[in-house]
């Protein structure tokens, strides 16, 4: 079969009120390119911009995930061209696609469907949740390339499973089980093959029904930014802030009155209209 041509080597898909993000390279396994990259962060502009949608799941086409990068340019794969304005390292585009997940106003999470190796698994890391099927694994597999950990994984991964296994993983360069990652905390649950992309919407359904649009996008912000706090004066003072000003949003108090009337509530604020900064 020919090659998925670029254009489509990441499709958006709608499913109701979740938008699907689906790695669209399945002849190379999903393997990682620079236009992947752009492409992935032009969606989450879209789903941030589209008030519709509520939470994001992103998968793959065919049996894996995501192989990691392409290497079909052999050993010069990682050779890259200066940066023009600093002249130095480029930004490392694994990274922006991580950094733009992380910066998601909608739920993300990851439907694992098979094995995912180097950026095909630390661009999971900035999801919300991640669902895997029982036959994935993940390959940390960096320093057996001569590479170092990418796309802000030395940032992400030992908040998720702990600095003990993060460098266990990393420094070994080491695959890691499906069972094992489920131990280990880098995934939430095993569902097999043909129920994971099911599954992740399930759960995506079940964060977005009867609540704020507008309260979901700062509460995942408080969560995410609230794990490199200093301390809990810096999250008091955050949620202080949400709580006086979204107190007089018209969110709030269909919220209240649809609690009372004991009916679903139809919240009226939109993220689209902008959201408050809560880390003065």
């Amino acid at each position: 079969m020919p090659e998925t041509g670029t254009d489509d080597a990441v499709i958006l898909e709608r499913r109701g009120e979740i938008a699907v993000v689906r790695l669209n390279r399945p002849d190379q396994l999903n393997a990682f390119t620079d236009a992947m990259c752009y492409r992935l962060i032009e969606i989450f502009d879209e789903t941030d911009a589209d008030d519709e949608v509520r939470a994001v799941v992103i998968t793959g086409t065919g049996r894996a995930f995501c192989a990691g990068a392409d290497l079909a340019a052999g050993g010069d794969t990682f050779v890259l061209d200066d940066d023009p304005e600093t002249g130095g390292a480029p930004a490392d585009t694994g990274g922006q696609v991580s950094l733009r997940i992380y910066r998601s106003l909608k739920p993300v999470i990851a439907a694992i469907n098979g094995p995912a190796a180097g950026v095909g698994v630390t661009m999971t890391l900035p999801a919300d949740i991640r669902i895997a099927s029982e036959t994935a694994k993940f390959g940390f597999v960096f320093t057996r390339r001569g590479l170092v950990p990418e796309a802000c994984s030395t940032w992400f991964l030992p908040r998720a499973v702990g600095i003990s296994t993060a460098v266990e993983w990393t420094v070994g360069g080491k695959m890691v089980s499906a069972v094992e990652a489920l131990e280990r905390g880098l995934v939430r649950e095993l569902v097999p093959a043909d129920r994971v992309l099911e599954r992740a919407l399930d759960i995506a359904r079940e964060l977005v029904s009867g609540t704020s649009p507008v309260s979901a996008a700062l509460t995942r912000q408080l969560m995410w930014r609230m794990l490199g706090a200093s301390d809990p004066e810096v999250a008091h003072r955050a949620e202080s802030i949400g709580i006086y000003v979204r107190g007089t949003a018209d969110d709030v108090r269909e919220g209240v009155d649809a609690f009372l009337e004991k009916r679903e509530p139809k919240f009226p604020n939109r993220v689209t209209d902008g959201l408050p900064n809560l880390f003065e």
